[in-house]
């Protein structure tokens, strides 16, 4: 039963910091731009993957496939 007198101001101190580093994680503005990261992770990197790469002249986010300079298809 002592070891009661030990987990529980254990788990007391625990918990507390947890709270503390999830409202410095709010102070902080972690949470401001929720889709910002998502977005981020799916975004089209192909200027930079890829050299060939030509971005259209009309519009700036429709997809394009890379122009082949020099090779022919057979």
């Amino acid at each position: 039963m002592d070891f009661v007198y030990v987990l529980l101001p254990l788990a007391l101190l625990l918990g507390f910091i947890a709270l503390m580093a999830f409202m410095w994680t709010l102070k902080s503005g972690q949470y401001d731009d929720l889709d910002g990261a998502a977005w981020r992770a799916i975004m089209d990197d192909d200027q930079e993957l890829n050299p060939n790469f030509q971005q259209p002249a009309n519009e700036e986010n429709s997809p394009q496939d890379p122009v082949d300079k020099g090779e022919t298809q057979a």
